[in-house]
């Protein structure tokens, strides 16, 4: 095969069956919840954060039923993944989330993450307001920031400001590249794609194909333009 050949194999993630945990799992994620406090379960878990045998693997899934307003089956948890607020979490079936990616919630905040996500290693999540759609793709490195500091009045440091919290959406089957930045407030539409690098500020239409700094529409999935792709901004 040439060098620079293209290849076009089958997703992985994208078609594995959606297994249901066996009943072991869910009773023990109960026993668990049911004898220690959540400071406890906290501090057990650790014991198993940064394993990579099958029983730490086992182990994390069920910490992690334990832990969160809700869990679904499936979920596969890499070594290194970090979070705050997890009890805000509500994740769905199959859901898998890469080595030292980091979820940051809040007390009162909302973290819904759907059915047959994939989140890769290295991401950073802004989770105060968030919602990732069923079928996600989560490029590595890939950032949401969700809270922004107002920066006002001006005699005081900018990290001593208020902060504001505004909600971000990605819909349904939408795919984020490596290392892009979703920015408060915006909503990816159903379907798009967001190159690899992008920094988005304003909503992405849905099917939408964007990239840059500050993130533009730059096609379309179905391969139309629609005209000149850079005045449609997405930013």
């Amino acid at each position: 095969m040439a060098s620079g050949t293209a290849r076009i194999i089958k997703a992985v993630h994208g078609l594995r069956e959606n297994l249901p945990d066996p009943a072991y799992v869910a009773a023990l994620a109960e026993d668990l919840r049911a004898g220690h406090s959540r400071e406890a379960l906290l501090e057990l878990y650790g014991r198993f954060a940064y394993g990579y045998g099958g029983f730490d693997v086992l182990m994390r899934r069920v910490f992690w039923r334990a832990l969160a307003l809700d869990c679904g089956d499936n979920l596969r948890v890499e070594p290194g993944v970090g979070f705050k607020h997890i009890e805000t979490f509500e994740i769905g079936e199959g859901v898998f989330i890469g080595a030292q990616a980091y979820l940051q919630g809040r007390c009162d905040g909302r973290c819904r993450i759907g059915d047959q996500v994939w989140i890769g290693p290295q991401s950073y999540f802004d989770a105060r307001d968030l919602v990732l759609e069923d079928h996600v793709g989560w490029g590595p490195g890939a950032k949401v920031l969700g809270s922004a500091h107002t920066g006002l009045p001006l005699d005081i440091p900018v990290i001593q400001t208020d902060l504001e919290i505004k909600p971000v959406r990605v819909e349904a089957w939408a795919d984020i590249g490596t290392n892009a930045c979703l920015l408060p407030g915006v909503t990816v539409g159903q379907g798009a794609i967001v190159g690899a690098g992008a920094v988005v500020k304003r909503d992405v239409p849905p099917f939408a194909k964007v990239a840059g700094v500050p993130a533009r529409v730059i096609g379309w999935r179905d391969g139309e333009n629609g005209g000149n792709p850079m005045d449609n901004p997405a930013e």
